[in-house]
């Protein structure tokens, strides 16, 4: 069993599909996941005539849409649908008025949304982020309990460690939901009186990148694996971080092959 390795193109989100998709191969990712906002090349309003496009540009090169990173509104639905992506990926954020409050927003979002899941045939796939949003693995898992199939969790190395938990428990607990597993590291530095997260390579963060693989094989898990490019450091290209990331997280899958 081989891993789709895919990465999140915001880095470069302005560049149109053809230009992108040879950029990424030539690092040596087959999956990628798009930026569908107002500040990228495709955004919510031309996603119905210009992600189908994209994506089969992306193709002609080799490289597969594992996903959007973008909105629940249903053009962006029948825009993924037209195009073959399978997810949208959407964050569970949170309001002024208080975490219960804000969790019982997303998740009537959320029901809403199941219709438009069921008429397109596409995915939600909700990932933990650290701050005004739902910051652990657990806490998406309990928004999701009770929805359909089509909500997945897209579990973050990052995220998960920011929270203090661990991939042997979070995986296994999120198997049923596991849509995605995102790549990237992270440590806690000291700024200006306030330790705040900082994205570094993958040797160098909180999360054990091995002991991620290690918990995916014990799941079989063979869904994609996407490094996210996110480094706090904007010193060194990011394509030259996430070539030293990618190998990094072949060799650690590597240590830990399928049971299958």
């Amino acid at each position: 069993m081989s891993y789709l390795w895919s990465v999140f193109t915001k880095p470069w989100a302005g560049l149109a599909g053809d230009e992108l998709g040879r950029l990424v191969a030539g690092i040596g990712f087959g999956g990628v996941e798009v930026p569908v906002r107002d500040t990228a090349y495709v955004t919510s309003a031309t996603a119905g005539a210009e992600l189908p496009k994209f994506t089969a540009q992306l193709r002609a090169e080799g490289v597969e849409p594992i996903s959007v990173a973008s909105d629940l509104s249903e053009q962006v639905f029948a825009a993924c649908a037209e195009a073959g992506v399978p997810m949208i990926r959407i964050m569970a954020k949170l309001g002024s008025d208080g975490y219960a409050t804000s969790v019982r927003r997303n998740r009537v979002m959320l029901e809403e949304s199941a219709v438009l899941t069921e008429r397109y045939d596409v995915q939600v796939g909700v990932q933990p982020h650290h701050g005004r949003y739902v910051a652990s693995t657990l806490g998406v898992l309990q928004l999701l309990d009770g929805l359909p199939e089509q909500f997945k969790l897209v579990w973050d190395a990052a995220h998960d460690a920011l929270a203090g938990d661990h991939p042997a428990v979070t995986l296994e607990l999120g198997a049923d939901r596991l849509g995605i597993v995102n790549l990237k590291n992270v440590q806690y530095i000291r700024t200006d009186g306030v330790w705040k997260p900082y994205f570094v390579q993958a040797e160098d963060g909180l999360s054990d990148w091995s002991a991620v693989f290690a918990a995916l094989q014990k799941l079989n898990y063979s869904g994609p694996v996407c490094l996210t490019g996110q480094y706090s450091d904007p010193s060194v290209p990011v394509e030259r971080r996430l070539e030293k990331d990618l190998h990094t997280a072949v060799t650690s899958a590597a240590q830990h092959p399928s049971r299958e």
